[in-house]
């Protein structure tokens, strides 16, 4: 079982506080920023960053829809990490200033693949896949944060 990982980056035309602060707000900004591939969005437990626990259906493929269930952290100041309970699957926001009001914004989610040749198209594909999901997520928080 090889681990999978999945790296999108985009640079925000606003602070780094403010485009965290729009990450971190899961009862209102977040549920925004979610494309047609998130469904049954729903904040189960605090709601604003650290101590957050959010479920949410995330349909990667036409066949494959990841029950998620996510604990969200804050380790250190400008990252939030959310850890899947029902899954490997571990997604980590990066929000770091990028020069005079932009931020830079890198999302990367890991999880263990599977084995044989299914693992061998996951680890092809997935990454891939993942990263037009979360290239539209970062496209909506710029149009969010960018107002």
């Amino acid at each position: 079982m090889a681990q999978v990982e999945a790296t999108t980056e985009r640079t925000v035309a606003a602070d780094a506080e403010t485009v965290f602060d729009a990450l971190a707000d899961y009862t209102g900004t977040r549920a925004k920023l979610l494309p047609e591939h998130f469904s049954e969005y729903e904040v189960r437990e605090g709601g604003d960053g650290e101590g957050t626990l959010v479920h949410w259906k995330l349909q990667a493929t036409s066949k494959r829809v990841r029950d998620c269930l996510l604990e969200v952290t804050e380790p250190s100041d400008g990252e939030l990490v959310e850890k899947d309970r029902n899954s490997s699957m571990v997604t980590t926001w990066r929000v770091t200033p990028a020069g005079e009001g932009k931020a830079r914004v890198v999302v990367t989610t890991v999880w263990n693949g599977a084995g044989g040749i299914g693992g061998f198209f996951e680890k092809t594909f997935a990454p891939k896949g993942l990263a037009r999901i979360y290239d539209a997520v970062l496209v909506k928080l710029a149009t969010e944060v960018e107002k």
